[in-house]
């Protein structure tokens, strides 16, 4: 079932307020920060949009996202069909890669992986390890790659209790110019 803007802010509205996972950060809180972040770096719209929506499939699953949780909720891509319709891939690969972001970051850059939250090492095992040189080197294959590093920096940043963020209106109109965007294209092709 695909979402519109309307109904993921809605989502929000009716679920963002839930912790995200052991972080000390509401899940809106988070994305809102995530994206924020992401504004700050200068990124396009599309990459700020990615910023708040990375984590949404969080709010679809039905599972704990914690410590003590012993799953891997395949947030990432569990989301995906939920947003195609009304995102482009500018959007949704970054958000896609996001985890296999993390997994490359502890290979390939020092003092990451101790930089990571207690609740982050818990789920990269989860997700599967950090990368080896292999997996390392077909991730970066991929287009939006680059991206999907940029959103899984801000994603580590953006746990901050009480840091100030625009709202939830604002990430709206963000969300709704991107989707605009895919319509517009829909509509040409057509």
């Amino acid at each position: 079932m695909a979402l519109t803007v309307d109904e993921i802010i809605r989502l929000y509205a009716a679920k963002g307020s839930t912790w995200y996972g052991s972080e000390p950060v509401s899940q809106l809180e988070h994305a809102m920060q995530c994206a924020l972040l992401a504004e700050q770096a200068e990124a396009s719209a599309e990459l700020v949009a990615a910023g708040f929506l990375h984590d949404i499939g969080h709010l679809l699953v039905h599972e704990a996202h914690e410590i003590g949780h012993d799953g891997d909720d395949a947030h990432q891509y569990f989301a995906l069909p939920f947003l195609r319709s009304a995102f482009s891939d500018e959007v949704l690969e970054p958000i896609r890669l996001h985890v296999d972001a993390k997994r490359y970051l502890c290979l390939a850059e020092a003092g990451y992986w101790e930089s990571l939250s207690p609740a982050s090492k818990h789920s990269l095992e989860l997700q599967g390890g950090v990368f080896n040189g292999e997996a390392a080197e077909r991730f970066l294959a991929q287009r939006y790659a680059e991206e999907a590093i940029l959103l899984r920096l801000w994603d580590d940043l953006a746990k901050t209790p009480g840091a100030a963020a625009p709202g939830l209106d604002y990430y709206a109109e963000v969300l709704r110019g991107c989707a605009r965007e895919v319509a517009a294209a829909q509509q040409a092709a057509r």
